[in-house]
């Protein structure tokens, strides 16, 4: 008989959990079809978590961990930075998905995302010495153009019916421009080293 891994049953109650809240967001998540997607015993949910707005929680921070890991944040350059992140959004949109089930639902941020911004900002006032208000302001700007692509109707982004692919490189390059020019606009420019 195999040992249990609970390692393993945590992680695929996270994935699992993932996956439905994506799809139906924490209200209409169940915590059943969440066990039964993960081949997990539903009693392991609680045990692990505590509770299903505590799964959403750890799925949430352990996301927004993955993509901080795969989009480093670059204070000194936000044009690149937002490019970067348009990248992923393309590549996993599921995750802007599960941040807009956030946004519904609990549209207060965490302890964890406010830490995260201030940080951001803090950082992006040191480099361009500046305030973290104006910081902030680029920051907020730099992830709604990294965003809109994903929140826009097809329809609506590429009305010509152009190769989505070459209509999509031809967004991203707006996406980096514009986040220059509002850059540019709103903080002193970043010392070069």
């Amino acid at each position: 008989m195999a040992a249990y891994d609970s390692a393993a049953t945590r992680a695929r109650l996270l994935d699992a959990a993932y996956a439905e809240f994506v799809e139906r967001g924490l209200a209409g998540a169940r915590v059943d079809r969440i066990a039964a997607a993960a081949a997990a015993n539903k009693q392991a949910i609680y045990a692990y978590f505590g509770s299903k707005d505590a799964l959403f929680d750890a799925v949430l921070a352990g996301r927004l961990t993955v993509l901080a890991d795969l989009v480093p944040f670059r204070p000194a350059d936000l044009p690149a930075y937002a490019g970067a992140l348009f990248d992923q959004f393309t590549e996993d949109p599921w995750l802007l998905r599960l941040v807009q089930w956030k946004t519904l639902e609990r549209p207060e941020a965490s302890e964890q995302e406010l830490a995260a911004h201030l940080d951001k900002a803090g950082d992006i006032a040191r480099v361009h010495g500046t305030t973290v208000e104006l910081a902030m302001d680029a920051l907020m700007i730099a992830l709604a153009a990294a965003q809109a692509w994903h929140h826009t109707a097809p329809q609506v982004r590429n009305p010509t019916g152009d190769d989505d692919a070459a209509r999509r490189t031809r967004h991203r390059a707006a996406v980096v421009a514009a986040v220059a020019a509002a850059t540019d606009a709103l903080l002193p420019a970043a010392p070069t080293v």
